[in-house]
């Protein structure tokens, strides 16, 4: 399947998109993001986001950076699996890849979703 998203389906997608990252980032860090932009470029949804640090991990950071640095690792990893499932369910379409990375000092986070085929 090679067909373009109407306007109207990509600010669908977009929205849904936005629902299902903000719920997974509430189930990980039990709290939403602050901002989200969503761009969809043919194969590839790139989600733009400002989180919310946890308050511990602010705290820990400061004595315990490396701690802090796995443990951030480890939770953006987990958070990418459960981001292609549902991104998967959602939309009926192979996830290829969901790349990551998160800023702790500003809080800034950016991930890419890659597809099979072009939405």
């Amino acid at each position: 399947m090679n067909t373009t998203l109407t306007s109207t389906e990509s600010r669908t997608l977009k929205k849904k998109i936005a629902q299902v990252y903000n719920k997974i980032n509430q189930e990980f860090y039990a709290t939403g993001v602050r901002s989200q932009r969503i761009l969809i470029l043919d194969d590839r949804i790139i989600i733009f986001a400002q989180h919310k640090r946890v308050q511990a991990f602010k705290a820990l950071s400061k004595n315990f950076k490396e701690l802090t640095t796995y443990a951030d690792a480890a939770l953006i990893s987990e958070f990418k699996f459960k981001l292609r499932d549902s991104v998967e369910e959602l939309t009926g379409r192979t996830v290829i890849s969901v790349l990551k990375d998160y800023d702790t000092k500003s809080e800034h986070a950016c991930c890419v979703i890659y597809f099979n085929e072009k939405l």
